[in-house]
């Protein structure tokens, strides 16, 4: 007996060719539907964790840095004389620096 195949006409192939294509193209439009919907999810996930870990980092540095300015208080409080040198002194480091970068 011949293969079924062999017995049908070019336009019952083409046709079922054609419907074999719009399946095809149906699943592979569902898997990269799926995909995309994976894919933003887990990047969400991700997004939403980078923001909480950033708001622990924020939240420690803002008290580091009001750690840092009452340490910085008590000392020129205790030495209000030292301060104002080591303060002078900075000051005329930097207009040196940005003096000798004109000539």
């Amino acid at each position: 007996m011949p293969p079924k195949a062999a017995n049908l006409s070019a336009e019952e192939t083409a046709n079922a060719t054609n419907a074999a294509t719009t399946k095809l193209l149906a699943d592979a439009q569902r898997t990269f539907g799926d995909t995309a919907k994976r894919l933003e999810k887990t990047l969400q996930d991700g997004i939403e964790q980078i923001r909480a870990q950033s708001r622990v980092y924020a939240d420690s540095a803002g008290e580091h840095i009001e750690e840092a300015s009452r340490y910085a208080s008590e000392r020129i409080r205790e030495r209000p004389l030292a301060a104002t040198g080591a303060a002078l002194g900075v000051g005329v480091l930097i207009g040196l620096l940005l003096a000798s970068g004109r000539r």
